[in-house]
């Protein structure tokens, strides 16, 4: 999961909520949000701004 979250955020281009993750994988929210903490411990993503994620 982590990986297709990661690809999103890298095809988009953009700071990305995790509703919208969800929505683009087809999957509930509290999965995208899950794998967003991993990606953000892993030092692969940070947050520009509240409730919004890029990669680095």
């Amino acid at each position: 999961m982590e990986d297709k979250v990661l690809e999103i955020m890298q095809k988009a281009g953009k700071p990305l909520r995790p509703g919208d993750i969800a929505k683009e994988l087809g999957v509930e929210s509290k999965e995208v949000s899950k794998a967003i903490d991993a990606l953000k411990k892993a030092g692969k993503i940070h947050s520009p701004k509240r409730c919004f994620y890029e990669p680095l």
